[in-house]
Order: C-alpha cells, then sequence, then structure tokens
C-alpha cells in the first residue's frame, strides 16, 4: 500500500513515532514551526478560524486564532486534534488500481496511466450506453470552487445530468423550507443576534455536541437573561442546561410547531403589522392549526400539555427571539414540513430582519451552505439559479460558452442514483469526499448497487470504505494542502489557506478534475491554473443570482474576516443580516425585503404526517441516530485521530433504564437492536436522558457497527432527504454468536 513521503518519514522519525497515527501523539511539543497559516477548521459548519504551525512542510500543531470573529480562538475537540490527521499511515500518496491479488485489494498505480484508464472506461460506457450512463456524486466538505467546477464538470465534461451531492444527507431540508417560505436558503443571521435575544429556541439540535462553538453564544445569551428551550427526544448536553426541554417523540416536530401557533393565535401573541405587511398566506394556516389544540399536541408528541403551553407563552411574549434548528427536524419524511412549521412561529411573531431576531438552520458540512449554492446539487446551477429555469440555463450558457442545449436538464437526488445503479441505468461513477456505503440509509442496499457498477472511480485522500468497491481510486488532497472559499453556518464566505503541498502523487481535486477533462478530450473550460482563477469564474456565474457572490474577492475576504452574501458589486461590504428593510434583493427590486416578486414571505400549511415506518408490535421501540463530539459524519477522518478515537471508541445503543429493566438488560453488556433491513449488535449504555420509547445509535462507524445498516430509505417528497432520525426497531440480548462475531 501507499507509504508516506520521505519528508514525513523523515519528521516521524525525529520528532515522534506516533505522529497523527492512532495513538495520537502531537508533533507540536518542543518543536518551533517554520510559519503559522491562518486558515479555518475542516469539519463542521461553523468552520472556526485556526492558525495550523508548519514545519518541513507537515503540519505539526496548531495556534489559536483569537481575531477571528466567530469563535475567537475557541475549538472543539475535533478543531483542537484535526491536524494529526495528515500524517496518518493511511493517507493516499498513489494512484490505486484494483488487484484482487494485492495485499488489500489494490496495487499502486502511476498517476499518468490510472487517469488515462478513467478516460477510456468514461469513453467507453458513454459510447456504448449514452452520457447519461457515468454518474457523479461530490461532497459539501469541499472548498465552494470545487463544488462549482464538479458541477459544470458533470453537466460539460461528462455531458450528464447525473450529479448530486453529500449534502442531500444534510441541509436540504432546511434549503427547500427556507425557498418556499423566504425565497433564499441561507441562514438569515449572524450568530452574534443570539447574544440579544430573549428567547433561544433550539429544535432537533445537538449543538453541545455538533456545533460546539454555537454553544458558547447561547451559554451567553442566557447570562444575558434569555430563556432557553430545546426540542429533542434526548437529553443533549444543551438540554441539561436549558430553561425548558421539551421531549417531542421522534418525527413529531410539526404537530409541536402546530400546536405552538394555535396558542400564539389564541392568545394573541401575534405581530399583525408584519404579518399583514409582510407575508402571505397567514388566514389558511391559522384555519389549518386550529385542530391542534394543546391536548392534540400532547397526544400526537408525547410532551405534556404544560410544557407545550409554557413555550408558547415564552416565545409568543418575547420581544426578541432565536430559533435555530439542525437535522433533528430535517431528517425525515416530512423534513420540509418540520422546518416550515418552525419558520411559521418566526414568521407569526414578527421578529425577523432585525437586530437580536434571527431564524437559523445550522449547517452540518464544512461548506454545507457554499457546497449547495453553485452548481453540484442535482437541480441546481451556480448563483443558486434553477435547471430548469430557461432564463437561469441562458445565463450561464454564456458564461460556459456553451449552446444552452448543452446543459443536460436536471439530474436526481443521490439515493435514486443507487437506484439507478440499481436498475442498470448508470453503469459508471464518479465520487469525491463522498462515503455513501456508510453515510446512506439502508446501507446493504448501497453495498449491493457498488458492486454491479461497470466501472467506479474514486477521489479521496483516505481509502474510504465506498472507495474499496473502486475500480480506480485517485489521491486527492487535504483541506490545509488547498485554497479556495467555503460559506460558514452564518452565511459568512471565509477563505482557506494552503498550509503544506499535497504528498507523493496526490494532486489538488480540481486538478484531478481537470486531468480527466484532458484526457476525455474535453477540456474547454477546464484549464485553470489556480483556485483564484476559479472562483473568478464563480463569481460571474454567480452575478444576479440569489447566491451572489460577484462582489466578493479573495483580498475583501481577508480585509473583512469574512463577505456575508448576497455581495452583487465590489463596493458592497455583503449582507450581514437577511430580510432588513432596504436590504439589497435582486429578486423583490424594492417591493419587500423577502425574496418573492412582491417581496412578502410565505406562510406555509405544513399538515402532519406520522413518520414513514412507525412501531408496532413487532418493532415497538423508535430508533433515532446522530453524532457524537469527537467523530464527524462517516468518520473517515475521525476515526484515524487517535485521541478522538480515545473519546468515543465504538458506537453504542442507548436506552433509558425503564426500557433496560423491562427486557434485562444491563449496563455494558452486548444487545442486539432490529429493523426490518438488517441488525446490529453493540454495547448496551443505559442512560436516563432519553425517551423510554427510543433508542439511540451514533452513526460514524462503518461494517458491523453501522447505524445504517438499521435505517429506512424513505425520503422527503420535496428535498429528498433520508429518515434517518425515526424508524421502527427492537432490542434484546445478543446470542453468543452475535457476540462472536464483533
Amino acid at each position: 500500500m501507499a507509504t508516506l513521503p520521505a519528508s514525513k518519514e523523515q519528521l516521524l522519525d525525529n520528532f515522534g513515532p506516533h505522529l497523527g497515527r492512532m495513538s495520537g501523539e502531537s508533533l507540536s511539543t518542543g518543536v518551533e514551526p517554520d510559519k503559522l497559516v491562518k486558515t479555518h477548521c475542516c469539519f463542521c459548519g461553523q468552520q472556526c478560524g485556526i492558525q495550523l504551525k508548519v514545519r518541513d512542510n507537515a503540519v505539526i500543531g496548531f495556534e489559536p486564532w483569537y481575531d477571528f470573529p466567530f469563535n475567537k480562538g475557541m475549538l472543539c475537540p475535533k478543531g483542537v486534534k484535526r491536524y494529526l490527521q495528515g500524517s496518518h499511515e493511511d493517507r493516499l500518496v498513489t494512484a490505486l488500481e484494483r488487484d484482487t491479488n494485492a495485499p488489500g485489494g489494490f496495487r499502486p498505480m502511476d498517476y499518468d496511466a490510472a487517469i488515462r484508464r478513467v478516460g477510456s472506461e468514461i469513453q467507453r460506457i458513454q459510447g456504448a450506453h449514452g452520457n447519461s450512463a457515468m454518474g457523479v456524486i461530490s461532497g459539501a466538505s469541499m472548498t465552494t470552487e470545487k463544488a462549482y467546477l464538479m458541477g459544470k464538470f458533470a453537466r460539460l465534461g461528462l455531458k450528464t445530468p447525473y450529479i448530486d451531492y453529500n449534502g442531500r444527507l444534510c441541509m436540504v431540508s432546511a434549503g427547500a423550507g427556507n425557498k418556499k417560505a423566504f425565497g433564499i436558503d441561507r441562514a438569515a443571521n449572524p450568530w452574534d443576534d443570539i447574544l440579544g435575544a430573549e428567547v433561544v429556541w433550539i429544535a432537533g439540535a445537538n449543538v453541545a455536541e455538533c456545533a460546539p462553538i454555537t454553544t458558547n453564544y447561547v451559554w451567553q445569551a442566557r447570562e444575558h437573561g434569555a430563556k432557553i428551550i430545546v426540542v429533542d427526544p434526548r437529553i443533549t448536553p444543551i438540554a441539561r442546561t436549558a430553561d425548558l426541554y421539551l421531549p417531542v417523540k421522534p418525527g413529531r416536530d410539526i404537530a409541536l410547531f402546530n400546536g405552538i401557533l394555535h396558542l400564539m393565535i389564541e392568545n394573541d401573541w401575534l405581530d399583525h403589522g408584519f404579518i399583514d405587511n409582510h407575508t402571505v398566506g397567514f388566514d389558511a394556516l391559522a384555519e389549518h392549526v386550529k385542530q391542534w389544540t394543546p391536548k392534540h399536541t400532547a397526544e400526537v408528541t408525547g410532551i405534556a400539555e404544560k410544557g407545550i403551553r409554557k413555550a408558547a407563552e415564552w416565545w409568543g411574549e418575547a420581544k426578541t427571539s432565536f430559533l435555530m434548528h439542525a437535522r433533528g427536524i430535517e431528517h425525515h419524511s416530512h423534513g420540509v414540513q418540520n422546518v416550515l412549521g418552525a419558520i411559521n412561529i418566526v414568521l407569526a411573531s414578527g421578529r425577523i430582519g432585525r437586530e437580536n431576531c434571527g431564524y437559523a438552520t445550522i449547517t452540518g458540512q464544512a461548506n454545507g451552505q457554499g457546497g449547495r449554492e453553485h452548481g453540484q446539487k442535482c437541480d441546481q446551477l451556480p448563483g443558486a439559479r434553477d435547471i430548469f429555469n430557461p432564463e437561469h440555463r441562458a445565463y450561464i450558457a454564456g458564461v460556459w460558452g456553451v449552446n444552452v442545449d448543452e446543459i443536460p436538464g436536471p439530474g436526481v437526488d443521490v439515493y435514486e442514483m443507487f437506484r439507478k445503479i440499481d436498475q442498470g441505468e448508470i453503469k459508471g461513477l464518479i465520487s469525491i469526499c463522498f462515503n455513501p456505503k456508510v453515510s446512506l440509509p439502508d446501507n446493504a442496499f448501497v453495498t449491493r448497487a457498488l458492486e454491479k457498477l461497470e466501472f467506479y472511480v474514486a477521489i479521496d485522500f483516505f481509502l474510504n470504505e465506498t472507495a474499496q468497491h473502486a475500480d480506480i481510486v485517485l489521491p486527492g488532497s487535504l483541506h490545509e494542502e488547498d485554497e479556495g472559499v467555503v460559506t460558514q453556518i452564518e452565511g459568512r464566505v471565509i477563505k482557506i489557506n494552503k498550509a503544506v503541498d499535497s504528498p507523493g502523487d496526490a494532486r489538488q481535486d480540481w486538478k484531478i478534475i481537470q486531468d480527466i477533462a484532458k484526457v476525455l478530450g474535453r477540456e474547454k473550460g477546464f484549464t485553470f491554473k489556480e483556485p483564484r482563477e476559479i472562483f473568478n469564474e464563480l463569481r460571474i456565474a454567480s452575478k444576479g443570482g440569489v447566491a451572489d457572490y460577484s462582489g466578493i474577492t479573495y483580498e475583501k475576504i481577508e480585509a473583512q474576516s469574512g463577505v456575508f452574501w448576497p455581495c452583487p458589486s465590489d463596493d458592497h461590504p455583503g449582507t450581514l443580516r437577511l430580510f432588513e428593510p432596504g436590504s439589497w434583493n435582486p429578486i423583490a427590486k424594492g417591493a419587500g425585503p423577502f425574496y418573492f416578486p412582491d417581496g412578502r414571505a410565505r406562510f406555509v400549511v405544513a399538515p402532519y404526517t406520522p413518520p414513514a415506518e412507525d412501531v408496532d408490535a413487532d418493532y415497538p421501540l423508535m430508533l433515532t441516530t446522530g453524532r457524537v463530539v469527537s467523530q464527524f459524519l462517516s468518520g473517515t477522518q475521525t476515526r484515524r485521530i487517535g485521541p478522538l478515537v480515545d473519546q468515543y471508541p465504538e458506537p453504542v445503543i442507548e436506552l433509558h433504564p425503564r426500557l433496560a429493566e423491562k427486557l434485562g438488560i444491563r449496563d455494558g453488556e452486548l444487545i442486539t437492536a432490529e429493523s426490518r433491513r438488517g441488525t446490529i449488535t453493540l454495547k448496551a449504555m443505559v442512560v436516563t436522558t432519553i425517551r423510554p420509547d427510543t433508542i439511540f445509535i451514533p452513526y460514524h462507524w462503518p461494517g458491523r457497527k453501522s447505524a445504517n445498516q438499521l435505517t429506512i430509505s424513505a425520503q422527503d417528497p420535496i428535498s429528498k432527504i433520508p429518515e434517518y432520525k425515526v424508524c421502527a426497531a427492537r432490542i434484546r440480548k445478543a446470542t453468543p454468536d452475535e457476540g462472536r462475531e464483533l
């Protein structure tokens, strides 16, 4: 397998034999860096500022970056240890070719020969089956330049409509709900607005573990007198410090929001002026929520009626407020409905578009925001333009210098792409920074689909579980080995700065894509020499769109510590807070602050529907999944960082003491959870912080420890996000055979 380049091997010999390996020993102690590089963490959507310490082309540690305004030097455990992955022995430094006779199933391959084989296989497949026989699945942790290039490459380089990205598993319900209600998909406020809110409502967001620096903002708001409301099936760390905790049954969030609005109307806790002057659709919504009495809401949600009334009173009577939500309300077959329910109580209060009054969707991945704005989503073109809109298509065709008919129409979501692979419609696949075998639901089906591909090429920096099915693996770049922009949790566009060169034959991802385009003879439009050139084309492509980056430059980002989009001109400072009166808006053009021609926000009726798979006599428990603080997404990176593994070495099944007593289960013993799709055997963790009718499994692990062996592939009909947060399950003590298999 691949080995480390000489320079890093020398560092290992000189400064510590376990640098970046599973022991996680730090190289930074007693070693002076050659330089400090101001950049950002590679993990979640907060994108905290950090200074990387570099010596001899290796990242050896970090220093806090106190001046970056979002985190002011603070970091979570993942941020503190992020640098340890760079020198891990698993790092891919050569191209690999599948060889069943070689150790690990792969043998090293010359990079140029690998690119030629990729090109010939693409040509073979498309020649025999048509352009749409190739698919692309991409990532939302890459820079916006790479995301833009992937969308352009799929549509012009491969001439296929089939591209989607792993943000499909993250932010699409939030984005769809935001577009329906506001006409724009972006967190509406800077996080500083949290500090002045009288009430902070956190729905389905385990911020203390998934977005830890956000917790500091919440705690500061509490210090200023704010009341904190947390809605979650589990008493998460942030819920332990809340003023009001509402233990909702998984999948019933829209019922709660409808019930809150019912009480707001009943008690006249409404901003009538805002509703009359800046919204449409309230009367129909008010009629719909008449049925959601406190009693009915309590029956459906599993929350005590007095808790529902208290939450409505606090929210309704507040002068300022901030509501934030994340995957807990979005990972559902009715995730968009849940999001619209949250937005409805914000609009009814009129507390949006002004200081200390806000609404935000908590971005999960490093570039979950920017990654979905500029063309790698199956239905979008750059600037958050709609691929089916003739005007939008014509504008982008002009930027790309092609006939509008050369841009394929909309594709399908990533899970539907795997269905097309299973059905034989998609024969070849390119993936980059995506590990669907771990992260997609019902992953036994995903594995079967991967095995049906005629040709699969994976681009990544570690050989993740999905890439082990590849015919060719191309060694890509870590976060610190490239430059570009990302858009963080607030909507602030920030700059990633290169700290080190890629090792061995590893390449920056955008170079790999251009190499493939060149070998295909389709290099027109793919001859960029540096990320800045890609970004400058993106600026033009986004101009006039909702997500307008045209006034953003690398220099402006550095000068302002980030620029909030939209930013339509060089002299525009950026849009710190959406929906403020008089703010730039290319859609309403002065008619109002929201991104519709009439400038008004939309109240949308969001009816309650139960989960796609509810409990029954055979499967009486609800399974929900989520993250833990020391791991991230499919674990490709964090499972290779020793101290993070030590903090949470393997998944467990959380269950309540009442359930454990009923089934005779002891804390720490092996138990088996079953759904209609699969089984998993893990240690039991008996906790009082979960509903007695619910079990929880974190999802960062592969193989027999993967929670997605159990989850259901039901999807929201609008966003196509899978229903990770609830399916029917049961648990029992593990058999001796199940225990031996671990």
